[in-house]
């Protein structure tokens, strides 16, 4: 079956400014799920310019106690493979994200963009679609797919919250129309 979260904001700062936010957010005490946030790859694409980066995030376990009597689900942390493409003259992100845990169980992916806001060149445009399915747990797939569609659209929206916090921070105040 599986469950699909889609996520647009626009943030009120420019793009390079929001891209910086973003690869800095995690780890953060807004989110202590996000135990650390390792790059393992990065390279340049000297023809086109393009950042390629892959990156490894430790998070907590966040499967309710009362389903982790399951044996399969008593892990003290997930880990998701992240990887970007950053392409600074057409002034846009690509983010394809992962889980790497239990794979033979479920399939956890999101894809990011940011990009330059149609609205306002100095503004900065993220639309992310999250999708989460579960198989091989027989009568608890539903109920894990349940939990999982509440987590990633709370996820999503405290990742918005810490992202225009760190852009006040570093930025100031969001720039006017």
């Amino acid at each position: 079956m599986g469950v699909t979260v889609d996520v647009r904001q626009v943030y009120k700062y420019p793009f390079e400014q929001v891209v910086a936010s973003f690869l800095r957010k995690y780890p953060n005490p807004m989110d202590k799920n996000v135990i650390s946030v390792i790059t393992v790859e990065e390279k340049r694409d000297v023809s086109t310019g393009i950042i390629y980066r892959k990156r490894i995030a430790v998070c907590q376990n966040v499967v309710p106690e009362i389903l982790r009597k399951v044996s399969i689900l008593k892990v003290p942390s997930i880990q998701l493979e992240e990887e970007s493409w950053l392409n600074p003259q057409e002034r846009n992100m690509a983010i394809r994200s992962h889980c790497l845990t239990w794979t033979q169980y479920a399939s956890m992916k999101e894809e990011s963009v940011f990009r330059e806001s149609v609205e306002n060149p100095n503004w900065t445009e993220f639309i992310q679609r999250g999708r989460i399915s579960i198989t091989g747990a027989g009568f608890l797939n539903c109920i894990l797919e349940t939990f999982a569609s509440t987590f990633l659209r709370q996820g999503a929206q405290r990742g918005i919250r810490i992202m225009e916090m760190l852009l006040k921070e570093q930025c100031g105040a969001p720039l006017a129309e």
